[in-house]
C-alpha cells in the first residue's frame, strides 16, 4: 500500500484561518507522500487523502503545490544552522556544507531542485519561488553577511552583490546534480565570496 492509499479520518475546516490540528496533519502527510512517492508521485490528492483534510482547506491555506512544497522544505531545513566562527568565509564554509547535505540526503531537500526547474515554466511557481522561498531561505545566510558587516570585513553595500555570488555557486551545483563533486570546492569558493574587494 502506497501513502495515497492510506486514508485518513476527515478533520473539520474552521474557515481561512489556520486549524493547528489539520496544518500540522496536512504537513506531515505532504512529508510522507514526498518520502515515499518522491516529487514526481505529490500530489494535492495524495495529501488530502493521507491527512484527512479536503482538497479545498489545502488550497486555502497553499495556493498550489509549490507553496506546499516550500513550506515542507522550510521547516526541515530549520536544522540547518549557521555557524558563528569570527570569519564571514569559514561561516559560509560550514553552512554551505550542512545546507549541501540537506539538500542530498532529505526528501524535501531533493525536492528543491526539482521546484527550481518547475518554476521555469509555471508562474505560480516561480512567484512562490521568487517571493516567498528565497526572501526566508536567506535569512540564515543574510545573518552571517551582516554580522561581518559589523565586524568591517565587508561594507555593507557590497551584500546584495556577494549575496549573488554565493547563490549562483550553490544553484550551479544543485541544478547540475554535482553536489559531491563540487563539495571540495566550497572552502575556496567561500574565500572568494568573502575575499576584500581590490582598491
Amino acid at each position: 500500500m502506497n501513502a495515497t492509499d492510506r486514508l485518513a479520518p476527515r478533520r473539520a475546516s474552521i474557515g481561512a484561518r489556520r486549524n493547528p490540528a489539520s496544518q500540522a496533519a496536512i504537513l506531515a502527510a505532504a512529508r510522507a507522500v514526498l518520502a515515499e512517492e518522491g516529487y514526481a508521485g505529490f500530489s494535492i490528492d495524495a495529501v488530502s487523502r493521507r491527512a484527512g483534510a479536503g482538497k479545498p482547506t489545502i488550497y486555502r491555506w497553499w495556493k498550489n503545490k509549490a507553496e506546499l512544497l516550500i513550506e515542507v522544505y522550510a521547516a526541515e531545513k530549520a536544522m540547518v544552522k549557521a555557524a558563528a566562527t569570527g570569519s564571514l568565509a569559514d561561516d559560509l564554509a560550514l553552512y554551505t556544507a550542512a545546507l549541501w547535505d540537506f539538500w542530498r540526503d532529505t526528501p524535501s531537500g531533493r525536492t528543491f531542485r526539482a521546484l527550481v526547474a518547475e518554476a521555469q515554466n509555471d508562474a505560480a511557481a516561480l512567484a512562490a519561488l521568487r517571493d516567498k522561498f528565497l526572501p526566508e531561505r536567506l535569512c540564515d545566510v543574510r545573518a552571517l553577511f551582516a554580522a561581518a558587516v559589523a565586524r568591517g570585513e565587508i561594507g555593507l553595500d557590497e551584500v546584495e552583490m556577494r549575496l549573488g555570488l554565493y547563490v549562483g555557486f550553490n544553484w550551479y551545483y544543485v541544478l547540475t546534480d554535482q553536489l559531491d563533486a563540487g563539495r571540495a570546492a566550497i572552502p575556496a569558493a567561500m574565500r572568494l565570496v568573502a575575499a576584500p574587494l581590490p582598491g
